[in-house]
């Protein structure tokens, strides 16, 4: 469901540069890789688990009008529909 204020490739562009400023080298850690990262890019706040379902939800209990980003810890992308993921590079 898209945000009501935000465009989504608003919320695309500033959750990629929060990950990659903020949070990539903190979370990418062999325990988390795989799993999903949910972002909110207003506030910074995050949460991870195996399911972005799970992780998004926890997030709209905190605010339930936050604007999420999210990705799969470690991959270019959260999901790949008749494709692979490709693992991103490690720091």
């Amino acid at each position: 469901m898209p945000h009501p204020t935000i465009a989504s490739d608003v919320i695309d562009r500033r959750g990629k540069a929060w990950y990659e400023l903020h949070l990539r080298d903190i979370v990418e850690t062999d325990e988390n890789i795989g799993k999903q990262i949910v972002i909110d890019i207003e506030t910074g706040e995050y949460e991870i688990d195996n399911s972005g379902l799970d992780a998004s939800l926890r997030m709209l209990r905190r605010n339930p009008n936050a604007a999420l980003y999210g990705i799969r810890i470690g991959y270019d992308a959260a999901y790949a529909i008749g494709a692979s993921l490709t693992r991103t590079a490690t720091r």
